[in-house]
């Protein structure tokens, strides 16, 4: 069975070479254009494919391959290739870094294009003539690893395919997120930040410098078309409005800006996603539309979202730009490159002396290509090429090499049973390195400032650097800041430079800004970055510019005038030393002085006619009454406490129930008194102070009763007022129940209403003489003082409030005095003639 195999794979060999695909490409057979490869041997072959064709802006032709492009499309840049080439041999002369060991390379070409990569792949991964997938014959080239410096699209292709192989792939380009998940691509490796690190840090720049109006303008690529539709969304976010949206081909511009650039004439700050156009190509365009653009214009900040350092010179397409921002990779202080040499020299038959080139095509091979095996190091004398080494090159490769070194120092140990020498033992496969790689020294041995994100990615420090276009002279480089552990750090060093330089940054905004105070408005129909400006509403304010939203002031504070600052309420009462309270304790003591006055009088002519007539003890008990009326206002005068609350109310309705029940009593005393003076009349029975001191108390009684179940259910206590009126904490009684605040009113209206009544009735009894009339007086001045309160209290706020009750307090007892006593006192000191028993008796007919 066994020798059937043997001859079965015999046979296999012996027709290969004379099979033939099926409908073969009709490639051109130029030695020019034949795909090549560089190859040196080494105990670990590292395979590369690295972008060594120069890309020009010709129009595409669709009938040949990539790699067979016209020379006017592609140009093979060789300097790329030796920079690898040299960085192998440094690292192979180390031999700290490999012991012993020595790196090979298989160095492809990806054509800028995924197809020419998918041949450079297939050649890489198969070891024998015939790039057969999966398939090994021939030599063993021991492939370790594989290094790419492809595009992100390519990268994504390469690490699809390395990935089955358990080919651990090693990035050193700027590529997409998309290969930072490990369940797609488990073997993929970065040794730079993913594609998009620097975007917050523009936006942070955006929002740092207000520029809420940009414009984005990026390649027509799918790169170009991702960073279009993520960067466009975080502006969004943050709200920022994106007013011109652009996309060009790597060729020529797609659409006229001259419209949107004329609409938007407000947005300053353009960023711009480029790929493998110069920027001079890109500004041509813009500075055409600028220069058919009516009015001046002014000069435009250019944001490149690349992560690289742009040297720019002078040049008259840059008139309309003001600066052009980029954002290289921060270097780490004190860091020393290894000594390289700043220039390999190769001598211009390098190629030929160097390499034994060959051209092979197998039968199984869809093409053919130019190989060719280093054979000589290379040359540093007498050229007449120069070509700068590379540093991030060099990295990788050492950083390589330490991992080689300690994949093989951990298997030695756990061999440490099997005592054989390190030649003896099986070379180590590509799958074994990965643990190694993934640790990702390269942070540590980069020079750039490198670090971990949270999900083991390489992120990196950058530096924000502006080169500001001076007219008729060069260019000045200013490092505007930095972006350091995703903060941004600004230079207020490199502003005051562009101050004196007269080259201040520019407005991009819509509008200009809301001062505080103000809060934005958004108008109709136009980007949320367009707004109007409105004050901010009352009792709010603002303290920043540009405010979305008005802060309330705490209840213990109003707005200042402006509403950009809370201050504290001023704490007010109705005081005794402001005019308003001094006014009203004048008037009280007047009328309390007053009173007391008449009391006298009335107390010295006791036994004069006029005092006796309608009870003398009545007449006494309303003065007195009076009295305490008027003293019960000043206890709505002053800081309101506990005790005045308590009484200030209580106090008031009693005394004024007790003079309204002596009006009251008098009133009926007179009806009484006519009704007894009729011959055979049983009202004389009723006559006398009995009757007059049942109404007193039964009247002031029940009003005694309603207060006492006020202070039971709800005592007034005191409280302050923080809305009435702005600005002011106003101290205030709060009369707790507020229904039996309006119990003791509406009692007190009632018995003023029936004193008024009865009076009214008798004010027309003969007699010259006849009281009733001056108390009809006096209660229609009562009742129309309280009948005014009300409306007047309910609309008064504030200490407004306690002067009102105040005031109907004194007027209401002013009118009860002037109208019943100032007659009777008239008469007592200005006619004594009249106050005579036979004159108050007098009929008024007769």
């Amino acid at each position: 069975m066994e020798l059937l195999l043997l001859l079965l794979i015999l046979l296999i060999q012996a027709n290969s070479g004379k099979r033939r695909i099926k409908c073969p490409p009709n490639f051109l057979c130029e030695d020019r254009n034949i795909p090549w490869n560089y190859y040196s041997s080494g105990d670990h072959l590292i395979g590369i494919v690295l972008c060594a064709t120069r890309f020009l802006p010709v129009m595409l032709s669709f009938n040949m391959a990539p790699y067979k492009m016209p020379y006017s499309m592609t140009f093979h840049d060789m300097s790329r290739s030796l920079r690898f080439i040299f960085a192998f041999e440094v690292i192979n002369k180390k031999s700290q870094f490999l012991q012993n060991l020595t790196l090979g390379y298989n160095l492809h070409d990806d054509y800028l294009n995924p197809f020419g990569t998918s041949g450079a792949l297939l050649d890489t991964l198969t070891s024998g003539e015939a790039n057969v997938p999966n398939f090994s014959c021939g030599r063993k080239d021991n492939l370790l690893v594989l290094l790419d410096s492809a595009a992100s699209d390519i990268s994504i292709q390469m690490s699809t395919l390395v990935g089955t192989q358990k080919l651990s792939q090693i990035s050193y380009e700027i590529v997409s997120e998309a290969l930072s998940d490990k369940s797609q691509f488990p073997f993929f490796h970065r040794t730079l930040p993913k594609q998009g690190i620097h975007y917050p840090g523009i936006v942070q720049l955006l929002l740092y410098f207000r520029w809420t109006l940009v414009g984005l303008f990026t390649s027509d690529t799918e790169n170009g078309e991702n960073f279009m539709r993520t960067f466009s969304r975080m502006l969004v976010r943050n709200g920022i409005c994106v007013v011109i949206s652009q996309q060009f081909s790597t060729t020529q511009l797609t659409a006229p800006l001259r419209d949107a650039l004329s609409k938007w004439r407000q947005a300053n700050v353009f960023v711009h996603f480029m790929e493998y156009v110069p920027l001079l190509d890109r500004v041509l365009p813009f500075h055409v539309t600028f220069m058919c653009l009516p009015g001046p214009t002014e000069g435009k900040i250019w944001i490149l979202a690349l992560l690289a350092k742009y040297y720019m010179q002078s040049n008259k397409l840059f008139k309309y730009i003001h600066s052009v921002w980029s954002f290289p990779f921060q270097w780490k202080k004190g860091a020393k490159p290894d000594a390289l040499e700043d220039h390999i020299l190769v001598e211009p038959q390098y190629q030929d002396r160097s390499f034994q080139c060959s051209f092979s095509k197998h039968s199984l091979s869809a093409k053919g290509r130019k190989r060719c095996t280093q054979k000589a190091p290379v040359g540093n004398k007498r050229s007449s090429m120069r070509i700068k080494s590379d540093q991030k090159i060099y990295t990788i490769l050492k950083t390589l090499a330490h991992a080689l070194t300690a994949a093989y120092a951990s298997r030695s140990r756990r061999r440490r049973k099997e005592v054989r020498e390190r030649l003896g033992a099986p070379m180590l496969q590509p799958w074994q390195i990965h643990p190694f790689l993934d640790k990702n020294e390269f942070c540590n041995f980069s020079l750039f400032k490198l670090y971990l994100d949270q999900n083991r990615d390489p992120a990196a420090d950058l530096d924000i650097m502006g080169f500001v276009v001076i007219p008729k002279q060069h260019s000045i480089e200013v490092q505007m800041g930095s972006f350091e552990r995703q903060r941004l750090i600004i230079k207020q060093e490199a502003l005051t430079e562009l101050k004196l330089l007269n080259k201040s940054l520019p407005q991009s905004k819509c509008v200009e800004n809301c001062h505080p105070g103000f809060v934005k408005q958004a108008q109709e129909g136009e980007p949320v970055c367009c707004y109007d400006c409105i004050p901010c509403p009352e009792g709010t304010i603002s303290t920043q510019e540009d405010t979305k939203k008005c802060t309330k002031c705490a209840d213990d504070q109003y707005p200042t005038e402006n509403r950009v600052q809370c201050i504290p309420k001023r704490i007010t009462f109705l005081s005794y030393e402001e005019y308003l309270g001094i006014i009203l304790i004048s008037f009280t003591l007047l009328l309390f002085i007053t009173t007391g006055f008449i009391l006298i009088i009335f107390i010295k002519y006791l036994e004069t006619p006029i005092v006796k007539a309608n009870n003398r003890d009545l007449s006494y008990i309303l003065l007195v009454s009076l009295l305490f009326c008027f003293l019960t206002s000043l206890f709505f005068i002053g800081q309101p406490r506990k005790a005045t609350c308590l009484l200030q109310q209580v106090v008031f309705s009693i005394v004024f129930s007790v003079a309204v029940s002596s009006v009251l009593a008098k009133t009926i005393t007179v009806v009484l008194a006519f009704l007894a003076s009729k011959p055979g009349s049983r009202m004389r029975r009723w006559l006398g102070k009995s009757l007059a001191n049942s109404i007193i108390l039964f009247g002031s009684g029940v009003q005694i009763f309603i207060c006492a179940m006020w202070l039971g259910i709800s005592p007034p206590f005191p409280d302050f007022d923080l809305h009435s009126q702005p600005g002011e904490i106003i101290l205030q009684c709060n009369q707790g129940s507020i229904p039996m605040f309006y119990v003791v009113l509406g009692y007190m209206y009632f018995l003023a209403a029936i004193c008024f009544t009865v009076a009214f009735l008798a004010r027309n009894l003969p007699g010259a003489f006849n009281e009733a009339k001056l108390i009809t007086f006096s209660m229609l001045v009562f009742c129309s003082v309280w009948v005014s309160f009300l409306p007047n209290y309910l609309s008064a706020k504030g200490k407004s409030m306690v002067a009102v009750q105040v005031f109907s307090i004194l007027a209401s007892g002013a009118g009860l005095l002037s109208c019943i006593f100032f007659p009777k006192c008239y008469i007592i000191i200005l006619r004594p003639d009249l106050n005579t028993k036979a004159h108050l008796m007098i009929k008024v007919g007769n």
